[in-house]
Order: structure tokens, then sequence, then C-alpha cells
């Protein structure tokens, strides 16, 4: 098997290897020799319940408000046929290509447990098109989050079926003409299959997962800007003493402390005014760093922890244990555990994007900073970051309007059949807003940090400090003259997200 194949138990997927995933580190995807004999077992089991004439939700019987109704043996592949059809209503921009292939890594993982009783030839119809050029148009908007995330999954399953559209190389076509194109062939659904496509959380998790991922490294580069702008505003490291944290013990603290000290490592400028300063402390901004970022380390952690759960979790209903014969309607599908973490995510991030802000505010300001106003040569003629920092605050306080919680919020549904509801995606669209604000934040504040340095030469800041300067320097200029900026802050979030400070990253925890 090649190396770069990313094998489906429904037991063994890794927040790595999801992360590799979302970075083209798999070329193709399959499923292994034990996960498809679990799923064959599983179908027999749901043959064995038809050939009983047992009612079985979502087998045999309608959906929602509508499972109290029997439906004939003849009808029940169209029965599953008609749900993904009926379902397939979402609104709103499309997700990314890379969202929905990893849904479909998700779903796939969580059927091949052989809890949900689809043919093997379904799961196959699943991994062949997640190896082709192939995606599912998938509508961002729909989901409450709870009978699992019903109408953007069955767009998934509506393109198993040959129907509605698909992504091909970018192009959004018609779903026969591209599936024969593909040399794939459609499926006819039967019984307990539609269902088992559409009835989980896995839009919740791709969604979220992408920013957690992305996140991983943003959340480093958090302590990188911190020290940058520390260096900027000649500020203490005396709060990052290990002593500090010892007597308050939370871990991301204490890790944020050492990451700050690590960046700080070698600096003139911090010795050049370690005596003879007569500041006696600096602004919270700075100084509560380990505060801050600590607690939101510390919530990241969690976050992380209750997503790597659901990676290898079973979501969907009715759920089949075919060892004991027995079929159990339950809940799993309902996204509260993701929503919840999600919503903590949001305003972890929310809260580093708003410290960020006012370290940016902390330099550009020449009341608080002892450098050029706004940061640029001849104030005055020029504005240099002034508007820049405006930008940062209203990114900031965006964020704190999407940081409020979707997962406390609920509404009845299916004629009050499903009367309690997640908002997963809800919570997931709004984290990934923030996510994209926060590195929009961090950029702006890079930028300042960037240029603020430049006046403090020939001292020099940390070694860690000016490698990330440095990496800065080489693509963003000296500000002389008032220039169009927005191509600045562009440049460093790609700067950041292409990996070329993960050297530095690299050394920090």
């Amino acid at each position: 098997m090649a190396k770069n194949t990313l094998v489906l138990d429904g037991k063994s997927l890794t927040l790595a290897q999801v992360d590799q995933f979302l970075h083209g580190g798999f070329v193709r995807v399959e499923v292994s020799q034990g996960a498809r004999s679990a799923v064959r077992k599983a179908r027999k089991f749901v043959e064995k319940l038809l050939k009983e004439h047992r009612p079985v939700y979502g087998v045999n019987t309608g959906f929602g408000k509508l499972a109290n109704m029997r439906i004939p043996d003849a009808d029940l592949g169209q029965l599953q046929t008609n749900l993904i059809r009926s379902h397939s209503c979402g609104v709103g921009e499309p997700l990314p290509v890379e969202t929905v292939r990893l849904a479909m890594v998700l779903r796939i993982n969580s059927i091949v447990q052989g809890n949900s009783g689809v043919r093997e030839q379904v799961v196959d119809a699943l991994v062949d098109m997640l190896n082709s050029d192939v995606v599912p148009f998938v509508p961002s908007k729909g989901s409450v989050g709870a009978s699992g995330d019903l109408a953007p999954l069955a767009h998934i399953a509506l393109a198993l079926l040959g129907e509605g559209k698909v992504w091909v190389k970018g192009k959004l076509v018609g779903a026969p003409g591209a599936l024969k194109q593909a040399s794939l062939n459609p499926i006819e659904l039967q019984a307990k299959e539609g269902l088992a496509l559409i009835n989980g959380t896995q839009i919740i998790q791709a969604i979220g997962l992408r920013t957690i991922c992305g996140m991983r490294r943003w959340i480093k580069l958090c302590d990188a800007a911190a020290a940058v702008s520390l260096e900027a505003l000649r500020g203490s490291d005396s709060p990052f003493d290990p002593r500090v944290a010892a007597i308050r013990p939370h871990p991301g603290h204490a890790l944020v402390s050492r990451n700050m000290l690590k960046m700080l490592k070698g600096s003139q400028i911090r010795e050049s005014h370690r005596e003879g300063d007569d500041r006696v402390q600096d602004a919270y901004s700075l100084r509560c760093v380990p505060q801050v970022h600590g607690a939101a380390r510390d919530g990241f952690d969690f976050v992380q922890t209750i997503f790597e759960r659901e990676l290898n979790a079973v979501t969907d209903n009715p759920l089949l244990f075919p060892d004991d014969s027995d079929v159990i309607s339950a809940g799993n599908f309902h996204g509260q555990p993701l929503s919840q973490a999600l919503d903590f995510l949001a305003i972890l991030m929310s809260e580093l994007g708003a410290i960020s802000e006012r370290r940016t505010e902390q330099m550009v300001n020449p009341d608080l900073s002892n450098l050029p106003p706004f940061l640029v040569e001849g104030s005055g003629l020029n504005s240099g970051l002034m508007i820049a920092q405006v930008v940062a605050a209203a990114l900031a306080s965006e964020n704190k309007v999407f940081s409020h919680p979707a997962s406390v919020d609920s509404i009845p549904t299916s004629a009050n059949k499903e009367d309690h509801v997640s908002m997963g995606v809800t919570a997931a669209l709004k984290a990934r807003t923030i996510y994209e604000n926060l590195q929009h934040l961090l950029s702006i504040e890079l930028l300042a940090g960037r240029l603020a340095l430049d006046y403090h030469k020939p001292l020099k800041g940390g070694k860690l400090v000016e490698a990330v300067v440095d990496a800065l320097r080489k693509r963003v200029k000296p500000l002389k003259q008032d220039r169009v900026l927005h191509e600045d802050f562009a440049t460093i979030r790609g700067l950041v997200n292409d990996g070329a400070i993960d050297a530095v990253l690299a050394k920090l925890e």
C-alpha cells in the first residue's frame, strides 16, 4: 500500500492525519479489510430485520414526525432516494471543496465501524468519488446540527446518485455528465442507506477541523507577534518569569511564558533599558500575555480533545448492534459537544484578536510608544498605520459579535419531534469567520512590529524575534510614505500560511 494513502478503519483516524489530508498529504483514500467486514456484517443484520418485518426507524418507516408511518417493502429503496432529494435543500454560499472532501472522509470513517447498515457498494461509491476529481456541491447553510447535518450531507449523497451539481477542477457542472466522465457509476439506494449517509455531524466536524488545524500554527504565532510587539515597545520580560506561573498553575500560562522568554532571548533592546527605565509596569496587553494567551492555549487543548474524540465516533440513527441483534434509536447525531466546543474556540480566538489590536494601538499611538506617530516618516503629510489600527478595531469588534454562542440557541423542527438542536454548523461558520479575522489582526500587528523595530536600530531584539522580523523585511518594505497597506497585510498573512515563519514556530510549544 502506498505511503501516501489514508486508510480508514473507523477507529484510528487522528487529528494529525486530518491536517495532512487537508494539506494534500494523501493522494488516495482506502478502507481497511477489517472495516469492510464490519460493514458487511451490519448489512446482513439489516437484511435480517427486513425479513422479520420488524418496524425499524428509517429502515421501513418514515422520518421525523412521520416515524410512525410504515412503508411497504417494495418502496424502501424509493423511500431512501426521496429522503436525499427532499433534504437537498441547503442555501447560501457553497462550502469549499476541501471542507466537502473532509466531510466525506469523516462520513466514511463513521459508517465503516459497522453500526450504520449500508452496503459495501455505498462505501465504495464514496471512496471512488474521493479518489476522483469530482466533489459534490454543498451549500453552507441549512443545518441545525441535530438529526445530523441533514441538508448539507444530503447534497453529498445526491452527487452519489448522479444528481445535482458537482465541482470538477474548479468548475461547477452537472453531476450526471461529471460522473460519466470520471467513470463513476451512480448508486441506487436501498433500505437504511440514505439515512445513514446524512444523519451525522460531519459538516460541523469538517468546518471546525479546518479552523482547528489552521489554528495550530496561528495560535503559536500569537506568542511570536506579542514578543515582536513587546520589543517594539521596549517592554519588560519580568512578567514571564517562571516563578509567576508556578504560583498560578494553569498549564497554558507557563507554556506561553516559556515561549515569550524563548522569543526574547538575547535581546539587545531589552538590555538597553533594563536599568534606569522609569516605567514601573507595562500595559496589560503586554504584561498579561501569559494569562490571556495561556487561557486560550488551555481552551484550545480542550477543543482539540473534543474533536479528536468525534473523529472515530458513530453519529447516525438508528444504531445497529449486530452482535446483540439489537437496534437502538438514540441521539448520537446531536452536535452539542462540537457546537459547544466551537463556541469556546470562537471566544478564545476573539480574545486573542482583541489583545492583538491593543498591542497594535500601543505601537501606532505616539503618546504610548515613544515612536513616530503611526510608524511613518513625515507624519501629518502621511497617515501611516492610522487606519490600519481602525481596521484592526473593526475586526476585533466584529469578532465580539460572532462570539455570541450558537450552542445555547435551539429551535424546534420536524413538527416538534426534533425539539432541541445544537446549531453546530452555525457555531462552526462563526468560528471560521473569527479565525479569518484573527489572521488579519495578527498580520496588522506584525506589520506594526516590523516597522517599529526599524526605529530601534542598531539594537536588535531577541534572536527569534529578529528571525520573524527578517522574514517580514524580505517581503514588506519600510514605510517612508503612504502606500496601499492592504497588500502588505495580505503578504504577511500569506507568509505565515506558506510556512515562512515555521522554523521559528517550531521552536515554540
